[in-house]
């Protein structure tokens, strides 16, 4: 008579499962972990042990088999322990007992029984549909020195890193508001005449498609038709080559919802592309003048975030 597959079955429910006459198969809880050899995150379990000390029949395993098999309990209760008796004869024969989704049996050197469990089923039901998954670690040390990367490589970028502080610091200061004020005007100037030069380009354009459409309505009419002189002011609505960085996303669906979420504050955020390092940047706001864009970025950081940095396009 085979009587492990009973004692699988009520290992979900109970924590201790006797074969009389032969000892007890136990159950214990574990709580989730993660395996450090194999980088994967175990969910919680029960672990199958086994004493041979617990002998005496609590009549779970009896009972359980005898309203299966509608048998009668005494009969039963003599053919397990035959069972048990038979487990014991074939270990002290130097064979090992193999008990199909509970584990392995076998006798030490000194005649003890050692107990090896299968680890395939989680008896635990309250894990049930939970399987172990690959829980890969962050390198949070290179992560650190991409981002330092980043930073170096970025033009007006202001952290909010705390350095040293030493007694000329305030003059570094001074001299790097000047410079990043000089730097600013003759960027804005060249913005500013570039995007006169397109308005003056975009306006003729404009123009020479309504000449056209006028020449056609009068040669199909058919007669010569009287209209207004039409001008026309093209207002290019520009997004600005200085941008209040709100964050760079490794992931863009992320990148995504925090253009959604600056949107829902007012903010006319926007997503600025992957840049070189393959993040994607989105920013609060982007500004023609690069005065108002550090005007703004001081209000960001001021009210929303110290980690707001400035970008600008050349």
């Amino acid at each position: 008579m085979r009587i492990e597959g009973y004692i699988s079955s009520l290992l979900f429910d109970y924590n201790c499962v006797i074969v009389p006459g032969f000892g007890a198969f136990l159950a214990h809880t574990k709580s989730a972990e993660i395996d450090s050899s194999s980088n994967r995150l175990i969910p919680p379990l029960k672990t199958v042990s086994f004493n041979s000390q617990l002998t005496t029949n609590d009549g779970v395993l009896v009972s359980h088999i005898a309203k299966e098999k509608k048998l009668d309990y005494d009969s039963l209760l003599g053919e397990i322990e035959s069972v048990g008796q038979d487990w014991k004869d074939r270990m002290s024969n130097g064979e090992q007992i193999e008990l199909f989704g509970v584990g392995k049996l076998w006798l030490s050197a000194g005649g003890k029984i050692q107990f090896q469990p299968e680890n395939k089923t989680n008896y635990l039901t309250s894990s049930f549909g939970m399987a172990s998954v690959s829980a890969i670690p962050i390198q949070r040390e290179i992560l650190k020195e991409e981002v330092e990367e980043l930073e170096n490589n970025i033009p007006f970028i202001i952290t909010p890193e705390k350095r040293e502080s030493t007694s000329f610091r305030p003059w570094l200061s001074y001299a790097a508001v000047i410079l990043l004020m000089i730097s600013a005007g003759f960027t804005g100037f060249r913005a500013y005449e570039g995007f006169q030069n397109k308005q003056v380009v975009a306006q003729e354009e404009a123009q020479k498609v309504v000449s056209q459409r006028i020449q056609e309505a009068t040669f199909f009419s058919g007669k010569p038709i009287e209209l207004p002189s039409v001008n026309l002011t093209l207002n290019k609505k520009s997004q600005g080559k200085h941008h209040v960085v709100a964050g760079a996303f490794r992931i863009e669906e992320n990148a995504e919802k925090k253009v959604a979420q600056l949107k829902k504050k007012g903010y006319n955020a926007r997503y600025l592309g992957v840049n070189k390092y393959g993040l994607h940047q989105v920013c609060y706001s982007s500004f023609e003048d690069p005065k108002e864009a550090l005007t703004f970025l001081r209000k960001i950081r001021n009210t929303e975030s110290r980690d707001a940095w400035l970008l600008s396009e050349k």
